[in-house]
């Protein structure tokens, strides 16, 4: 995990038990009243912004910056579809990890607390899914609609399938059998169109890969189909990689290494328990 990533755990995790001590959190809602009342309403200028709200860490207005990027363009270029991406990721992952740790509190409290830390749970819960159904209703109202390109396509439907991930996280019964079923068909939707289109080295085929495990070791419980995906993936992509030099290479070695890791403990964990 990054340097960044585990900033945002703690900083997610030092607010939580605050307010589970003191009052309700109200959803973190996109607003972009801020973005209303600018000057800004072109697309490079959005751009930009969306550049200086990530080294800031704003992660919530570079993610509405990004939705009206992607409202009044409907198609972006590999550098926006990256910030795109990292924007939504972030929001995401702090109620992600958000939700973690008040579960996990929620476990360990008596009856009155237990119902508090469950209330809050639940209320990240909602968090949660509106961030998720936001990004899933511009992929599929506007994205997905207007992309022409192989990469591009494979970047979508895998960030569908991350994102339907998200949800069957939380969800229970019905509601995530249904996600869970759409998760497994964007990514094998994906799969399919990187296959057949990306090289094995691609950085986005490759990120794809490792998704789709996790999904099948975490979602599914199924070890032997995610070490199957992250095996062949790598061996996939071992003997082809790009000269040392080029950016793809760093991309790929980084993912494949990622690929590398959780086949180790993945298997660790299989042998542990036979």
């Amino acid at each position: 995990m990054s340097m960044k990533s585990t900033q945002i755990m703690r900083s997610c995790r030092s607010s939580l038990l605050h307010f589970i001590h003191c009052a309700p959190v109200m959803l973190a809602m996109c607003d972009d009243s801020w973005l209303n009342e600018s000057s800004i309403k072109d697309k490079d200028s959005l751009i930009t912004l969306a550049k200086i709200q990530e080294q800031a860490e704003r992660f919530n207005d570079m993610a509405c910056a990004m939705k009206k990027v992607v409202e009044t363009s409907k198609t972006l270029n590999n550098e926006e579809r990256n910030l795109f991406s990292v924007a939504y990721k972030n929001v995401v992952g702090c109620c992600r990890s958000a939700w973690r740790v008040v579960s996990n509190i929620e476990q360990r409290l008596d009856d009155q607390k237990k119902k508090q830390a469950g209330e809050y749970r639940s209320t990240i819960e909602k968090e949660l899914q509106a961030v998720c159904q936001e990004v899933l209703d511009l992929l599929h109202e506007s994205l997905l609609k207007s992309e022409n390109t192989a990469e591009g396509f494979v970047f979508y439907k895998k960030m569908e399938g991350d994102y339907y991930r998200y949800l069957a996280e939380v969800l229970t019964g019905d509601k995530r059998a249904d996600v869970v079923k759409h998760s497994r068909e964007a990514y094998q939707a994906a799969t399919e169109k990187a296959n057949s289109d990306l090289p094995p080295t691609h950085p986005i085929r490759l990120g794809l890969a490792l998704n789709f495990s996790v999904f099948y070791y975490e979602i599914e419980n199924n070890p032997e189909k995610a070490c199957s995906i992250a095996q062949t993936a790598f061996n996939e992509s071992i003997g082809q990689l790009d000269q040392p030099d080029s950016g793809s290479f760093k991309d790929s070695t980084l993912v494949m290494q990622l690929l590398r890791d959780n086949l180790t403990l993945w298997t660790s964990e299989r042998e542990a328990a036979q």
